[in-house]
């Protein structure tokens, strides 16, 4: 089961990255963009695993929000977000019932081992699948599916697309991927070039069942590396 997240934000833009991220990561989410929002949400039986609150909200602050759900007895963990970073502010979010808190900016890595840390204390985690698009890897047995079809990889291949699984929207250096594929062995560099093109040509040949949606492709960034992006169907590709 994917673990169900309420997102409590509301700058559009925020709460639009965050979104995206967080279900890249495999996790659904559900948005209140107000107190008023949150508070209706997190009525008994709503049914999320975790809480992101952002404290300055309009119609009802976080703390607000915050301090109804405990006084409901209800124990869902929540990540308190927000840019009052003082330590006072965090004592007296955490004496409230916070589980944690981030202070913004932050960087998304931190959000979200923060946020698994928290779904594993409360016994909340499910092994959640890699995705990108329509690409799933299982982590657990590194089965991988495109379009709902499985997709055959070598031990090697596979590990190269859950490094890039797990950078979504970022790129992968290839001194990365030969750290983490050929770590024990004596292959050089131009291994990994060799890996990704195979990698490439699976990823294609997959893309090419009828009635797919659009693919998945990795483009190479020259001097920066690797990066999982949607591919170009040949009908839709420019014409020279």
């Amino acid at each position: 089961m994917t673990p169900r997240i309420l997102l409590v934000e509301d700058t559009p833009d925020i709460a639009l990255w965050l979104g995206t991220a967080l279900r890249q990561g495999g996790m659904a989410v559900e948005f209140a963009t107000d107190g008023h929002e949150a508070d209706r949400c997190l009525q008994a039986g709503h049914g999320f695993d975790a809480v992101l609150l952002d404290l300055q909200l309009p119609g009802q602050d976080g703390l607000s929000v915050l301090q109804a759900l405990r006084a409901r007895g209800d124990t869902v963990p929540v990540l308190i977000l927000t840019a009052r970073a003082s330590v006072p502010d965090r004592v007296l979010g955490l004496n409230m019932g916070a589980d944690d808190y981030l202070p913004k900016p932050f960087d998304l890595s931190e959000l979200e081992a923060r946020l698994q840390v928290l779904l594993r204390r409360q016994g909340r985690t499910k092994t959640s699948a890699l995705r990108w698009g329509p690409l799933e890897m299982q982590p657990d047995t590194s089965e991988v599916q495109l379009h709902g079809q499985p997709l055959a990889l070598t031990q090697r291949e596979a590990a190269a697309l859950r490094v890039l699984l797990a950078s979504p929207q970022r790129t992968v250096s290839k001194e990365q991927l030969h750290a983490e594929v050929f770590a024990d062995e004596s292959a050089g560099l131009d291994a990994v070039e060799v890996l990704i093109y195979r990698l490439r040509k699976k990823l294609e040949s997959a893309a090419l069942v009828p009635g797919a949606g659009a693919g998945v492709a990795i483009t190479t960034f020259r001097g920066m590396g690797y990066m999982l992006t949607q591919a170009v169907k040949p009908s839709q590709a420019p014409t020279p």
